[in-house]
């Protein structure tokens, strides 16, 4: 089955920034992300991320492997590797998203992203943008529910999420880059 997504629909979006003491030259964001630990990635937003993990595509991209819980939603995001470097990353995923009222899926556009500062420090900044898939609107119609009403929910979990995690995220980033063990 294909996914429909509609990317002229928006279900949330959010992006926070946090400045690393680390040069940009030591930066690496790919390598952190296909390097993370469970244990580390579970450090960077307590509870609510459950597991992690990569592979990759059956054409050989790399994919980032997320299980997390997004405000009453547990989300199975499968995040294949568009853009993967030193100072940028951008993920993208048709994630399972189980609910309280049964599954459906949703697409979900990560960029990881890093800017060098003149005074010698980083600033990472952890975007997400939510598209719904046709399915997730056939889904919510069917439960009489109109877009405006998950989409506003969405929003609070996801923003609410993203700013706990990007600056945890930065600093295991900025361990990476100094050579200590995550």
């Amino acid at each position: 089955m294909t996914d429909i997504i509609r990317s002229d629909l928006i279900l949330s979006r959010s992006a926070f920034s946090h400045i690393i003491d680390v040069p940009i030259e030591q930066v690496d964001i790919g390598k952190w992300l296909f390097g993370l630990r469970e244990a580390e990635y579970q450090r960077c937003a307590p509870p609510d991320h459950i597991s992690c993990g990569t592979t990759s595509t059956d054409d050989g991209r790399p994919m980032s492997i997320n299980v997390e819980q997004i405000g009453s939603g547990l989300v199975v995001q499968h995040y294949v590797g568009e853009v993967v470097g030193k100072q940028r990353c951008l993920m993208v995923s048709t994630s399972d998203v189980f609910t309280p009222a049964g599954r459906t899926r949703v697409q979900v556009i990560w960029e990881l992203s890093a800017k060098g500062l003149k005074d010698g420090r980083t600033e990472y900044t952890n975007s997400v943008v939510s598209h719904p898939t046709e399915e997730f609107l056939t889904f919510i119609a069917s439960h009489g529910v109109s877009f405006e009403q998950p989409s506003h929910d969405r929003q609070a979990a996801s923003g609410d999420h993203n700013s706990r995690e990007t600056p945890l995220f930065a600093e295991s980033i900025a361990r990476a880059a100094l050579g200590q063990r995550q």
